[in-house]
């Protein structure tokens, strides 16, 4: 049983057949991690050892039907805390040479996710020159 407080999930029923056209329908389903800001001991200069960069990273993951929600409720869910949470995991207490290394260790676990059919790891340093805006690496599975 549910608290009072808390409102009964929303179910979402498919329209009937022939009410969304079939060019409309959906194909794929994204869920992404943008824009997440971390201090990070990277870099394999002399002045970049011990000193925690800006790590930019953008995932984005899509998932089958089977693993997309189509209730209202928590159990539903594919887990935004499970992106960050694990991407903190990984880099707290650990210093990395590459950006390539680290994209490639998130890729690895994100892709390891039950229902996972297509997906992209970003990092870029915003901080290492002046003039630009970004350095990085993409990972992807297209």
């Amino acid at each position: 049983m549910m608290p009072d407080n808390v409102p009964p999930p929303t179910f979402i029923e498919p329209m009937a057949p022939g009410m969304v056209p079939r060019h409309l329908a959906i194909r794929s389903r994204k869920l992404f991690l943008q824009d997440f800001d971390l201090p990070v001991d990277i870099g394999f200069h002399a002045f970049e050892v011990g000193s925690p960069q800006t790590l930019r990273l953008n995932i984005e993951v899509w998932v089958d039907a089977d693993h997309f929600p189509r209730c209202d409720t928590v159990a539903e869910a594919w887990d935004y805390d499970f992106l960050r949470n694990a991407v903190l995991g990984l880099v707290e207490g650990r210093r990395f040479n590459l950006q390539e290394t680290v994209a490639h260790a998130i890729y690895d676990m994100v892709a390891a996710r039950a229902g996972v059919v297509g997906l992209r790891v970003s990092t870029r340093k915003p901080d290492v020159y002046p003039d630009c805006e970004a350095v990085g690496v993409e990972l992807s599975s297209f």
